[in-house]
């Protein structure tokens, strides 16, 4: 998820994500302190934001998880193309092993952006055949080598990502599994910071649908730890329960369409109801009354 200011090639998917004209004409807000690097377990960390607004999306990217084998670091998510030498200098604090391996989890620029730069240093860059389809269709400057479909499995000195394809966030989002670490890595399947709301993004192949579907399958599977594209990580009981609100959610979405409630009447009923519907996700709420009706 990213504003429209962050990537011109970005601009169709944010049309049906957020209210963009107006947000458009606004300066792009500015930017908390950088990110700091979290320790996750002995050789799993996540480069963070630390205020998690729109200002640190758009000059910090989303969230990067770094795996650090003997053999180098598996990298999930690229961070922003202003932000990789940051990205970089933060990683050498805690390995001096080099990137092998970037898995973006989906198309959008806050995940995608720096990319291009980790690639020129000689890391293989895998993402979804949809989504990389997503890249070419918007006219990407960079884009990646590999796609897979379906799921991928990957193994660096000795530690095994596997990488599994959803729909929800987008037609390709890739989850990836780090099964030794009891973790999962969502991208945008999730996001746990209230001032960047989840949604969906219809331009390109999302739907709140599948992604009820897409979360249910992976609690099926088995880990402790949830890394989302924004915000902290969460336990598994806790994506669990975002499910049922989210769930619970789509289903008064349903029933106010079929009451003939008016965009307006339902995004008041969801702030009022599920702190949701305000800000970025606001642009969601047009295209949810057409999905779930």
């Amino acid at each position: 998820m990213y504003p429209a200011s962050f990537r011109f090639s970005a601009l169709p998917a944010i049309l049906s994500i957020l209210t963009a004209s107006a947000f458009a004409q606004q300066a792009p807000p500015a930017p908390g302190p950088p990110p700091t690097i979290v320790k996750v377990k002995d050789d799993l960390f996540i480069v963070q934001n630390q205020a998690n607004t729109m200002g640190d999306l758009i000059a910090y990217g989303g969230n990067a998880t770094a795996y650090v084998t003997d053999a180098g670091i598996i990298l999930i998510d690229s961070k922003s193309d202003r932000e990789h030498d940051d990205l970089i200098a933060k990683l050498k604090t805690v390995t001096d092993k080099p990137i092998k391996y970037v898995i973006l989890t989906h198309n959008h620029g806050d995940h995608t952006g720096g990319a291009a730069k980790i690639a020129a240093m000689g890391a293989s860059v895998v993402i979804s055949e949809a989504d990389r389809g997503n890249m070419v269709r918007a006219g990407d400057k960079y884009i990646p080598d590999f796609g897979y479909i379906g799921q991928a499995d990957l193994t660096l000195g000795g530690k095994r990502a596997e990488l599994r394809q959803f729909r929800g966030h987008t037609r390709g989002d890739t989850a990836v599994y780090l099964p030794a670490e009891r973790t999962i890595v969502l991208g945008d399947l999730l996001t746990t910071a209230d001032t960047i709301p989840m949604i969906v993004s219809y331009a390109d192949g999302g739907s709140w649908t599948d992604w009820t579907i897409s979360i249910d399958q992976i609690l099926k599977m088995d880990f402790d730890n949830v890394i989302p594209g924004h915000g902290p990580m969460i336990s598994k009981q806790r994506l669990a329960e975002m499910r049922e609100k989210f769930g619970t959610m789509m289903q008064r979405i349903h029933a106010m369409v079929r009451e003939k409630k008016t965009e307006q009447d339902i995004q008041q009923a969801l702030i009022k109801e599920f702190n949701w519907g305000a800000g970025p996700s606001a642009g969601n709420i047009a295209g949810m009354m057409i999905e779930l009706r």
